[in-house]
């Protein structure tokens, strides 16, 4: 892309938008620079723009996000059919395990929730389409990075932040690379409590008829229900068999 090409105005709008989560639902304008390294001015009149335009609300102080900001999300679901094709067998998928089942795609240093079914409340977050974790200590990211070559999987390393969520967080790079290595092998990535103690997960790829890597599922479960050595054995199965379903029917 040449560089005129690049609308700087919007990018700058967009990362103000992004800066809005589960823990910052309400940001001043002092937050939002601070939360997106943008200078004050810059932010002010993003987030003056947004509120004028609808998508976000300001009570003098602090600038909340509007339903109308759904619609930017809705575009990607409407034009790609992978979350309508997924959710009808994740929900056959959580209802057999009695667990919650999950699909996501990479993004960048992320994996983004494209669909969900819940059976229970097992993470201190809400996790719903739309819900960002960090690629590298998820399941379904490790099953992600370890579809792409090495060297893409290891650039992603080194531009995600290596933060240790829980004392059973790996974050050295190399323990990494060796578990993609290893993901990529077994065909299936397990996660112990990694993100969040108290909680197990399972994940396993979702290719389409070509072979190529699309995008991930997984059981998540309370590790004081099933322990990290014990999740292959319980739902390993499962997921291969909503991965073989899923192969049939993806484009």
């Amino acid at each position: 892309m040449r560089e005129t090409d690049f609308v700087s105005g919007f990018a700058k709008g967009l990362k103000v938008i992004e800066a809005f989560g589960e823990r910052q639902q309400r940001l001043t304008i002092a937050e939002a620079s601070k939360l997106t390294g943008l200078d004050r001015a810059t932010v002010r009149r993003s987030l003056l723009t947004l509120s004028e335009l609808g998508y976000a609300v300001y009570d003098g102080k602090f600038f909340t996000l509007t339903p109308k900001i759904l619609r930017l999300g809705h575009a990607y679901l409407a034009a790609t059919p992978l979350p309508i094709i997924i959710q009808p067998h994740l929900d056959q998928l959580a209802e057999r395990a009695g667990q919650n089942a999950s699909a996501s795609v990479l993004d960048g240093t992320d994996v983004v929730y494209i669909a969900r079914a819940s059976q229970r409340r097992v993470m201190s977050i809400n996790l719903t389409p739309g819900s960002r974790l960090p690629a590298f200590c998820a399941s379904m990211g490790r099953v992600l990075l370890a579809a792409l070559p090495e060297s893409e999987a290891r650039s992603v390393l080194e531009r995600t932040e290596l933060k240790a969520n829980t004392p059973n967080t790996k974050t050295d790079p190399e323990e990494l690379m060796a578990e993609f290595r290893r993901v990529r092998g077994q065909g299936y990535a397990v996660i112990d409590q990694e993100l969040e103690i108290g909680l197990c997960s399972i994940a396993v790829p979702v290719e389409n008829d070509r072979g190529q890597t699309v995008a991930a599922i997984n059981i998540g479960a309370p590790a004081a229900y099933v322990t990290a050595s014990e999740m292959a054995e319980r739902f390993l199965p499962l997921l291969k068999e909503t991965q073989k379903a899923l192969r049939l029917v993806l484009p």
